[in-house]
């Protein structure tokens, strides 16, 4: 599962779940870029339900795409990651030191309200 839902003019919430392929995958980068169309100084807010690895298909498709995605990230400037795992924790906050004007912190899933003011913060 992969739900997108714009929370206001400048805010998105995606919950990821389970295990994407290929069609998921090409849907969700489909809903990301309509969905992100006006947004300026954007915020993003990650709630990652339950974590499995893409199927190979779908990690094709999204470094396919990865240079067009990279253009739009410069549409958001912080993005917060709900997660109980540690290591996807880790590996969040080291995608906003490599992704140039992205900052992103990651907290428990439990840690939602502190996420939703570090985003206001920005």
């Amino acid at each position: 599962m992969f739900n997108i839902t714009k929370k206001s003019d400048n805010r998105l919430d995606i919950e990821m779940s389970g295990r994407l392929d290929a069609d998921g995958m090409s849907h969700a980068l489909d809903e990301f870029v309509s969905k992100s169309q006006n947004i300026k100084n954007g915020v993003m807010l990650y709630d990652v339900i339950d974590f499995y690895l893409p199927t190979f298909h779908a990690i094709a498709i999204e470094f396919a795409r990865l240079p067009s995605m990279f253009g739009l990230m410069n549409k958001f400037k912080r993005a917060a990651v709900l997660t109980d795992k540690t290591w996807l924790r880790k590996v969040s906050e080291f995608e906003g030191m490599i992704i140039p004007g992205l900052e992103i912190k990651a907290f428990t899933r439990d840690q939602k309200t502190e996420a939703e003011a570090w985003l206001l913060r920005g």
